[in-house]
Order: C-alpha cells, then sequence, then structure tokens
C-alpha cells in the first residue's frame, strides 16, 4: 500500500517546502485540491522543486472547465513534471457547478464519461498526430490545426483519476479511467457493497483489464499524543462529518448502515444553521465508522484491516487537528509495515 500527502488546497505559496518535505519524507504522491485555489499552478511548483514525487490534482473540477482546457494543461504539466502527473477529476455537486462557475450541469455520470474520452481523443490527436474528430452529446471536438497543436509528449499522457460516490458514477470510473478517487467518508463496507462491484462492472464493459488500475483513498484520522489532543480532533472532525453528512449527494454512504433518516436530520438541520445540534447527530458510532480513530502507533494497522486489498494507496486528510509531524511518523510506519 503506497502512501500520499493529502491535500486541501493549502496556501499555494507554500507548496514548494511541502512538496520538498513530502519527497523527503517518503511519500508517493503530494496531492493539491481545488478549493481557494486551482491546483494546477501550485503543482507547477511542486514539480519545480522536486524530482521523484507524484503530483496529482484532488481533484480539480472537470465540469467547471472543458476537456480541451484540462487536455492542454494537463498535458503541460505532464511535460513539465518529467510525466510524474496523476489527473484526478471530479463533477462537484450541481449548484457549484451552475451558480458559482456558471456552466452547465446535466446527467453528470454520462457527461463525465464523455469529458475523459474527449480528452484523450484531444491527447491522441497531438502525440499520434492523427485527425481530432470527437463528437458527443456533451462535448464535441473536430478542430486541431497545427498552430496550436503542441508536439508529441514525450512522457505520454498522464493517468487520470476519477473521483465517484454513487454507482453509476464509479462505473464510469472502471470504464474510462485508470484509477478511482475514494472521498473521505468511504468506508471499507460501501467500497464492498456499492464502489468496487461498480468500477468491475464498468472495466467488463470497456473490455479493459485491471492491469495498472488503482484505488485511492483519502482517509479521516482521529489520533493524538496525549487523550486531550484526541478527544479535540475527534471534536473537529465530528463538526466536519456533521457538515458533510448532511449533503444529499452522499446520503448512499449513511444508507448501507440504516442511517438515511438521519441524513434528513442533518439535512434539515443544515438549512436552519443549528451547527451544534448537528454535531450531536455524529454519535461515536458513526464517527469510528468514517474514521480511523486509533492511538498513533494503532492508526497503520487499523488502516491496513480496514483497506488492505481494497486502496492500492491512501492519504490522510489534513486539517483535523493532528500535527503534520505525527502524520509523518504514523505514514513512515505504513510504508515500512506495507513493504516488507
Amino acid at each position: 500500500m503506497l502512501v500520499d500527502q493529502g491535500s486541501v488546497g493549502k496556501e499555494w505559496v507554500d507548496v514548494r517546502g511541502s512538496a520538498r518535505h513530502a519527497e523527503a519524507v517518503g511519500y508517493d504522491t503530494f496531492w493539491y485540491a481545488e478549493t481557494k485555489h486551482d491546483p494546477f499552478l501550485p503543482l507547477t511548483l511542486a514539480a519545480e522543486h522536486t524530482d521523484r514525487i507524484r503530483l496529482g490534482t484532488g481533484i480539480a473540477l472537470a465540469f467547471a472547465r472543458n476537456p480541451m482546457t484540462v487536455a492542454a494543461v494537463a498535458n503541460d504539466l505532464q511535460h513539465f513534471s518529467r510525466g510524474r502527473l496523476l489527473l484526478g477529476l471530479g463533477s462537484q455537486i450541481k449548484p457549484h457547478i451552475e451558480r458559482r462557475f456558471s456552466m452547465h450541469w446535466s446527467r453528470p455520470a454520462a457527461r463525465m464519461r464523455e469529458f475523459v474520452l474527449a480528452m484523450r481523443a484531444i491527447w491522441d490527436a497531438w502525440n499520434d498526430e492523427t485527425k481530432l474528430d470527437f463528437r458527443g452529446d456533451f462535448y464535441s471536438h473536430t478542430l486541431m490545426t497545427p498552430f496550436f497543436a503542441p508536439d508529441p509528449n514525450p512522457y505520454g499522457s498522464p493517468k487520470v483519476m476519477l473521483a465517484g460516490v454513487g454507482e453509476r458514477m464509479s462505473e464510469v470510473v472502471g470504464e474510462v479511467a485508470d484509477g478511482f478517487l475514494g472521498h473521505s467518508l468511504t468506508t471499507a463496507r460501501y467500497l464492498d457493497e456499492v464502489i468496487l462491484p461498480a468500477v468491475a462492472r464498468g472495466r467488463a464493459k470497456s473490455g479493459r483489464s485491471d492491469d495498472g488500475f488503482e484505488a485511492s483513498g483519502q482517509l479521516i484520522v482521529i489520533t493524538g499524543r496525549d487523550q486531550d489532543e484526541m478527544a479535540r480532533v475527534a471534536e473537529t472532525a465530528r463538526q466536519s462529518l456533521s457538515f458533510y453528512l448532511s449533503t444529499p449527494a452522499y446520503r448512499s454512504m449513511l444508507e448501507v448502515f440504516g442511517w438515511g433518516d438521519r441524513q434528513d436530520e442533518l439535512t434539515r438541520l443544515s438549512k436552519q444553521g443549528e451547527w451544534d445540534a448537528m454535531t450531536k447527530l455524529v454519535d461515536d458510532e458513526m464517527l469510528d465508522t468514517f474514521t480511523i480513530w486509533a492511538e498513533p502507533d494503532a492508526v497503520g494497522a487499523k488502516v491496513v484491516e480496514r483497506f488492505g486489498g481494497r486502496y492500492d494507496r491512501v492519504s490522510f486528510t489534513p486539517g483535523m487537528g493532528v500535527s503534520p509531524e505525527l502524520f509523518d511518523d504514523i505514514a513512515r510506519q505504513l510504508m515500512s509495515a506495507t513493504s516488507s
């Protein structure tokens, strides 16, 4: 199991040092999320100041862009990083795409499938110097003149990783992507009952083998150097989960445990701004289900117990109050345990 350094979009001016540190510790991939900043500029800085570590957009919002713009910036970063890019894409939810980005939203799974296929057609036109002729229901790319076509990329096209929560999107992941990006709320049970079977159906539909396919998950970890620190991290995680689980898009993650009604109540309270009441609905059983809750020296074993054989790589969600130094120690333990 590979261990990556997770990110929630830290200030991009700090990225150079963070990426160098991640490479020195031995993390396999340095991820940058699209939250307050576009992910491609920070990863360009990271590429300039590192040599080995892979660089991932975790995630970039596909539907806020179009296949040509993503194909171009990903191709440039793949070349600049000397083949180290993992292009992680996700859909976001309808209100953000329509109201924040003023872009079209419809049939997200079908649109994402076509988005990736269109992007691959563009890369093929550049790298194989063939005619661009992609015609779909959502995107059409039929014009590429030599003046606008980059030279073939000596490092090839980047691997495409797709985020998925529901069955339909997970099938698309299996059909057209090189890997799956699991949400931090994805449990082992949800992987077994929903995600992995859907990915397998997608792979079977496309006739693609599993060679090179990667499943990656970001995990919420509750730990600390003493009980007071662990309690503070647990409370932060409880607040975060209450917000996440109030989103209707994540209802299926609760339903596998019979907690669908609690999602209705969380949504109702969120609309009223009752944040404290929301937090109280996330009890210890729910918290333990959706997080890795353990003493520092037991975190690695719990990760392997839950996700070994399910995820090929994991990262830890920052911003919960666990110190970066403690995460580094846990990562080293996990890398050592899974490489032996």
